[in-house]
């Protein structure tokens, strides 16, 4: 799919509806969609667990909280990119705080131009995360395979009396003449004797 056919999925947590309804005649639902609005942390915390976002918008402060706390918290656990909005004369000291959680942080009041490219940046945050979860992901599932090959053998060892090079070759072995993968073999073997 091609960049500029994607869409991205946002969470903005926000009690000023003069904000509120510039960001969404700003979002094109062809590009931004779901867009939910909700007016406090509280309300983002409930919104967050029932959905993963692409992108998280905090306009701090918020009416139960700064959401600060809440921007840090949702960067470390899924890969959604962050956006803090915040007043001007705080957005140095605050944006020394988030830095490090790869939090982007603007100064109130916004300009369309800021906006635009701030979504610029944070779409290409999101492609890289979304490439480095896959990338894991890919790894994970690698290893699990190794795991499962590895019981696989010493079962094979165990029950059939074959030394780690035989158990080996026959996983390898029987992999290649079924045409299945390695994770197969493994599997049915532990199936058969475990």
């Amino acid at each position: 799919m091609d960049l500029k056919e994607r869409t991205y999925s946002i969470l903005v947590v926000s009690a000023a509806e003069k904000l509120n309804t510039a960001l969404l005649s700003f979002l094109p639902e062809s590009r931004y969609q779901p867009v939910r609005f909700v007016s406090s942390v509280s309300e983002g915390k409930r919104a967050w667990s029932e959905q993963s976002f692409d992108f998280l918008v905090i306009n701090s402060p918020l009416p139960d909280e700064s959401g600060v706390r809440f921007a840090i918290d949702a960067s470390d656990t899924k890969g959604t990119v962050v956006l803090l909005l915040v007043r001007a004369e705080l957005c140095e000291e605050i944006r020394d705080k988030v830095m490090e959680y790869g939090i982007f942080t603007l100064a109130k009041p916004l300009s369309r131009p800021l906006l635009t490219l701030s979504l610029c940046w944070m779409e290409s945050a999101r492609e890289r995360l979304k490439k480095m979860e896959k990338k894991s992901l890919s790894i994970e599932e690698k290893i699990e395979e190794i795991r499962l090959v590895n019981r696989a053998k010493w079962l094979l060892i165990s029950e059939l009396k074959m030394d780690e090079q035989q158990a080996h070759r026959y996983v390898e072995k029987q992999a290649m003449d079924r045409c299945v993968s390695r994770r197969d073999v493994a599997e049915e073997i532990i199936r058969t004797y475990a």
